[in-house]
């Protein structure tokens, strides 16, 4: 039985992704207790270069690893979504393909959930033993939208955006059909749906380089976006109570309307 499925959303990485890839696997084969006891499931979320080309060369040399295509750039949230559908894991794991949090961590927050025993580990920027470099714009926009983000909803974590994440299967199972956001304010929409179920989450530290990885510019158009699409989790949450199963999203809200989730899926190398 699969351990752990590793879930790589990939956009246009076509430079990275098969050293991305490979790094992944060597440390996964020496952090994990049974060895070969994973699965990397790449997800090419409509690359414009040749990634998912890429990412099928990795699938004819390496046996534990799978694609999935998208072919229109719909979203992180999306692409995950989609990647879960095949993917056999006890736990699955969300790591972003462009392994701006280094794979190693991931065997950190598997021991933190066999000592917690919590459904769902979390990265945090602001947990204590975080080494972060941070540019100051990027800081206090954190801080701000942190500071929204705990004004208008009761979700007791400190940072919700960091891309590395754990999960017991069974909770991705029951949340993500409901889930309606692709793409800015898919974490958030995701452990608010967690925490409302009563799911234990716990925060792990993380380390990482933000001013080398991705760069210290602000994309105001993103901030804008996860501002707006924070609101429509607001208002889905508290107006139309569609998480507690209660009302319906409105007809702008982006939605799978038929929200067929079926588990276990299809277990193909590549789609």
């Amino acid at each position: 039985m699969v351990e752990l499925s590793v879930l790589m959303p990939c956009h246009n990485e076509t430079r990275i992704i098969r050293r991305n890839i490979k790094t992944t696997m060597d440390v996964l084969g020496r952090s994990l207790p049974t060895p070969g006891s994973y699965e990397i499931i790449a997800i090419d979320d409509g690359s414009t270069d040749s990634t998912y080309t890429k990412m099928k060369r990795c699938v004819e040399d390496f046996d534990n690893v799978k694609t999935v295509r998208i072919r229109k750039n719909s979203g992180k949230g999306h692409a995950l979504k989609e990647g879960f559908k095949h993917a056999e894991g006890r736990f699955v794991v969300f790591l972003d393909g462009d392994l701006d949090l280094h794979p190693s961590l991931i065997g950190q927050f598997m021991e933190q959930q066999r000592a917690t025993k919590a459904d769902v580990i979390i990265g945090s920027k602001r947990h204590p033993g975080s080494k972060i470099n941070y540019p100051s714009g990027r800081r206090a926009l954190s801080a701000l939208y942190h500071g929204f983000v705990s004004a208008i909803f009761d979700l007791d974590v400190t940072d919700s955006q960091v891309g590395l994440k754990l999960f017991k299967r069974e909770v991705l199972e029951s949340v993500l059909p409901r889930l309606l956001v692709k793409r800015y304010a898919f974490d958030l929409e995701l452990l608010i749906n967690i925490s409302a179920q009563g799911y234990t989450i716990v925060e792990a530290p993380i380390e990482m380089d933000f001013i080398t990885t991705v760069g210290s510019d602000v994309d105001l158009y993103a901030v804008g976006r996860m501002l707006l699409d924070t609101c429509a989790v607001f208002y889905r949450k508290n107006v139309l109570h569609y998480y507690n199963g209660q009302g319906r999203p409105s007809s702008n809200d982006e939605k799978d309307p038929k929200n067929e989730y079926k588990y276990p899926r299809p277990h193909n190398k590549s789609t």
